[in-house]
C-alpha cells in the first residue's frame, strides 16, 4: 500500500485540500448556492471511465508485446547454442571445441543482460565483464550499441568456423538465420523503447479527470456533507491508480516492478545455456576413459583413445 499509494501522494494532497477548502467555503457562505446535479459529473466520470479503459488496454498490449519479445529471445538463445554444440564439427572432442562453445554460450547471456541494461538505460557492461573476455570487452567497449557488438562476436564466430571446416555452408546459414531473428528481436524491443505514448491523449485524459473530481463536491455537498472529502478522495484515488497503472504498463523498460523482468529472463537464460555445455561435455566425459587429472586432449586411434 506505501508503495501503491506514494504514485499518487501528490495528486491526493492536492483532492484533500481542495475538498476541505471546498467545504470551508460552502459553510463560510451558506447563502450562495454551489451545487449543481450529481448527473453532470457522473457523465464525465463514465466518459473518463471509458477513456481510462482504451488507455490501460493499449498499455498492456505494449506490455505484453514485450514479454512475448523476451519470450522469443529465450527460444533463440536456446535454439542458437543447440545448432553451435550439434553442428560444430569435432570428431576429437577436443578442449578447443568445448571452449568454442562455452565461449558463444557466455558471450549469449552477456549479449541478453547487455540488451536488458540498454532498454533501461543503465551501463550494459557491468553485468557482462565476468561473461566475455579481455579482447571481447575491448571490442563492445568501442561501441555505443554494446548488444550489436556481441551479435557481430558471434558472426565473426562462425565465419572463422566455416573457414576452419568446423561448419558447412548451410549450417552457417541456419545459425545465422537464428541471429536475424535475435537481432529482429533487439529492435522491437527497441522500438516499443524508443515509441512514445501520445502526449496529448495523456493530457486529455488527465485534463477530464481534474475537471470531474472538482465537480463531484459540487454534486455531492448537500446529500452528504462532510463525508464528501473522504468519499471525493476515494473516488479520485481509484481513478488516479489506475491512471498510473496505465503509464508504468506503457513503458516496460523502466527499471521499475512493473517492468518486464529482463534480469530475470536473462539470468535463466544464461543457466540454461551453461547447463546445456556441461551436460554435452558430461555426456562424452562418461562414454570417453580419461587418464589423468590433467588431461588436455583426446584422440581417437584405432578404435581406442588415448590421453596426450
Amino acid at each position: 500500500m506505501k508503495y501503491v499509494l506514494g504514485k499518487i501522494k501528490t495528486e491526493l494532497t492536492l483532492v484533500i485540500l481542495f475538498c476541505f477548502a471546498f467545504q470551508i467555503f460552502h459553510y463560510s457562505f451558506e447563502t450562495i448556492s454551489i451545487n449543481i446535479p450529481i448527473a453532470i459529473p457522473t457523465i464525465i466520470g463514465t466518459i473518463i471511465s471509458l477513456l481510462l479503459a482504451f488507455k490501460s488496454n493499449q498499455a498492456y498490449d505494449r506490455w505484453w508485446e514485450a514479454r512475448i519479445i523476451w519470450g522469443a529471445i529465450v527460444n533463440d538463445s536456446r535454439t542458437l547454442l543447440r545448432q553451435i554444440i550439434i553442428f560444430y564439427n569435432d570428431p576429437n572432442f577436443s578442449v578447443e571445441a568445448n571452449d568454442f562453445k562455452e565461449k558463444f554460450a557466455k558471450r549469449q547471456a552477456a549479449w541478453c543482460y547487455s540488451l536488458g541494461q540498454a532498454l533501461r538505460e543503465k551501463d550494459p557492461i557491468k553485468p557482462i565483464r565476468d561473461l566475455l573476455d579481455e579482447d571481447e570487452l575491448r571490442f563492445v567497449k568501442k561501441h555505443k550499441h554494446v548488444p550489436n557488438a556481441i551479435l557481430m562476436l558471434h558472426a565473426k564466430d562462425l565465419k572463422k568456423a566455416l573457414n576452419a571446416d568446423k561448419i558447412n555452408v548451410y549450417q552457417q546459414v541456419e545459425i545465422d538465420n537464428t541471429l536475424s531473428r535475435l537481432c529482429d528481436s533487439m529492435g522491437k524491443c527497441e522500438r516499443i523503447k524508443n515509441t512514445i505514448f501520445p502526449t496529448t491523449y495523456s493530457m486529455y485524459i488527465r485534463f477530464a479527470l481534474c475537471l470531474f473530481i472538482i465537480l463531484l463536491p459540487f454534486g455531492l455537498i448537500n446529500i452528504i456533507g462532510w463525508l464528501q472529502i473522504p468519499l471525493v478522495t476515494t473516488i479520485a484515488a481509484a481513478f488516479f491508480l489506475i491512471e498510473k497503472m496505465a503509464i508504468h504498463l506503457q513503458d516496460p523498460f523502466e527499471n521499475r516492478p512493473t517492468d518486464t523482468p529482463v534480469s530475470a529472463i536473462s539470468n535463466t537464460i544464461e543457466k540454461n545455456l551453461m547447463q546445456m555445455v556441461n551436460e554435452y561435455r558430461d555426456e562424452f566425459d562418461e562414454e570417453l576413459p580419461v587418464y589423468g587429472a590433467k588431461a588436455h586432449h583426446i584422440q581417437p586411434l584405432n578404435n581406442a583413445y588415448f590421453v596426450l
